[in-house]
């Protein structure tokens, strides 16, 4: 099983006449609409998280309901390709299933789509995503492959485990004005791109919307999802427009733009018609609302100023270029008020005096101090002279006391002391000891990122093995599957004298210990293999480092995580290790 989160799926309000945008409000994780019984899963295919369907309820695409197809009879383990293994089904509905599987070739983790070659979308589905895979644009999730063999039609595309939906992010609140500016620039850019080539999305939904650690966004399922779907539309880019709008709008002020809940947000009050987000929420960017109003404005929408409504996304691409700019926020930290002395309030300080009433506020001037007269300023400079000499004299002395003693021991040709003080006792940590390879520890269960291994071990703490997401528990999501935690073992080569380590975490607050392989083991895969503790288990910091009492012989080395610490978020874990340190 792939490892779960939960999370709402979102609810269309289906009653009387709604734009395409809501009509396809509920996307199951891989960008398809789901009409799933209670207590079934969706997982987010291009984020590694599963969103619960518990709550969805039967919105019907925009070509109505599809023809009774049997999705392909496949199973956790299938080869596509004699290449792509499926791991998890995370969507079975309208005759085709989504999966996340592993690409053996290329040792990474991927999405696939699958349904019949004979089902009425199948042909549809093929041509858009070949389309979208020549697009080539890194500002949407690729398509990797698309191929029609042994009676199947199955579509592969990259699987980012560590960006986020945007409807996870709303569900922490609006987004500041910046953000939010980033946000409706790199969508509508990226879509202007995709029309130009003749694409279209048609399901752009805060679920199609992924944030990059590095805070850059991406966009799912170009012209793929629309076609699963059977959606068209006979004015596509006024479509993708008033979808952007409605991101924006919900970003601005966590409210979905309509009547009814949808991704996670409250819908407008009924009856109330569309306002402004500025009328929704105070403190709303005047611009960035005014930009919200000119997407939608398809629907009815009046726009501010008499500006003329954005009916394409280059259209608002440009009128975003035009707002002025928004500043990131500065960082908050207090900075003492600057309170000069009274000696830099002398006679070249004073201020200036005016006329007129003088201000309440004022502070009383300072009296002139002692040392402004003549005679204390050459008692101010003699003290001076007579400190500066004491401590050249104080320097002078300890150098000549330094080098005297550096010369007797010279002199005894020893310069090991003979007794047994501290010197003697200072431990060696010993040298850094080579890695030859890394692995994930994953006894139970398939490995969550073992693509990324490598980063722990490359010499950059700027890299790092990340885990997924994790609802509700930082015992991984307390999943039967990693009730044995995770964390890499090391391989040092051959058996060595292991007598310390530095490990730097990816996120403090992790329950970590470091365990070592008997100097006999091989090839050691499960928790019993590893019977020598080199430290105990415990919540560390940043870093964990150790010097061991004495040395171990080993040659395999399990850092161990058991728990992992908070992502920010009100319910969601996930850790990692960025660099591991091996010495002898």
């Amino acid at each position: 099983m792939a490892e779960r989160s939960t999370a709402a799926v979102d609810v269309a309000d289906t009653s009387g006449e709604e734009p395409l945008t809501a009509q396809a409000d509920k996307a199951t994780a891989d960008g398809a609409d789901a009409q799933e019984t209670p207590g079934t899963d969706a997982e987010t295919a291009d984020t590694g998280t599963t969103r619960s369907t518990s709550e969805a309820e039967g919105a019907a695409s925009a070509k109505g309901p599809v023809p009774d197809v049997e999705p392909p009879e496949l199973h956790s383990g299938h080869k596509l390709a004699r290449r792509y293994r499926l791991e998890e089904c995370v969507t079975r509905l309208d005759g085709f299933s989504s999966w996340r599987a592993v690409d053996e070739k290329l040792r990474r983790a991927v999405g696939v789509h699958v349904l019949p070659a004979d089902h009425p979308r199948a042909r549809p589905v093929l041509a858009a995503a070949r389309s979208a895979a020549l697009l080539g644009d890194p500002r949407f999730v690729q398509v990797l492959d698309a191929v029609e063999e042994n009676d199947l039609v199955y579509v592969v595309h990259e699987w980012l485990p560590d960006a986020t939906e945007l409807t996870t992010v709303l569900a922490s609140g609006p987004l500041e004005a910046h953000e939010a500016y980033q946000l409706v620039s790199q969508v509508s850019q990226a879509m202007s791109a995709a029309h130009r080539e003749g694409l279209a999305h048609l399901r752009l939904t805060p679920s199609s919307v992924l944030r990059t650690e590095s805070g850059q966004y991406r966009i799912r399922g170009l012209a793929v999802m629309a076609a699963l779907r059977g959606i068209s539309a006979d004015q596509p880019q006024r479509t993708d427009t008033e979808a952007i709008g409605a991101l924006l709008y919900a970003a601005l002020t966590q409210r979905w733009p309509y009547e009814g809940n949808a991704y996670g947000l409250s819908g407008l009050p009924k009856g109330v018609g569309l306002i402004r987000p500025d009328q929704v929420r105070a403190g709303v960017h005047r611009g960035l609302a005014d930009l919200a109003m000119r997407a939608l404005v398809n629907e009815g929408a009046t726009p501010s100023r008499q500006e003329q409504p954005c009916t394409t996304p280059e259209e608002l691409a440009k009128a975003v270029a035009t707002l002025p700019r928004i500043r990131p926020p500065e960082p908050s930290f207090a900075t003492p008020a600057y309170q000069p002395t009274a000696y830099q309030q002398g006679a070249y300080r004073q201020p200036v005096s005016r006329p007129g009433p003088a201000s309440p506020s004022r502070p009383a001037p300072v009296p002139p101090s002692p040392f402004q007269s003549r005679t204390g300023q050459v008692l101010k400079w003699t003290v001076a002279a007579l400190l500066i000499a004491a401590l050249g004299l104080g320097s002078w002395q300890l150098a000549d006391t330094l080098m005297d003693r550096e010369s007797r021991t010279d002199d005894s040709g020893d310069s090991q002391p003979s007794g047994g003080g501290d010197a003697g006792k200072k431990k060696d940590l010993g040298r850094p000891l080579q890695i030859e390879d890394a692995d994930e520890f994953s006894p139970l269960a398939s490995p969550v990122a073992a693509e990324k291994v490598g980063n722990a071990v490359d010499g950059d703490t700027g890299t790092a093995w990340v885990t997924p997401r994790y609802e509700g528990y930082a015992n991984f999501g307390n999943l039967s599957q990693r009730q044995q935690g995770s964390g890499l073992i090391v391989d040092l080569g051959d058996v060595k004298d292991v007598s310390g380590l530095e490990i730097h975490m990816y996120r403090p607050g992790q329950k970590v210990e470091v365990l070592a392989a008997d100097a006999s083991t091989a090839a050691p895969s499960s928790l019993d293999d590893f019977s020598q503790q080199l430290t105990k288990p415990e919540s560390s910091g940043g870093t964990l480092k150790a010097a061991l009492d004495k040395s171990v012989r080993t040659r395999y080395v399990l850092i161990h995580v058991t728990e992992l610490p908070s992502d920010g978020s009100a319910n969601g874990f996930r850790g990692g290790i960025s660099e591991i340190k091996i010495t002898g």
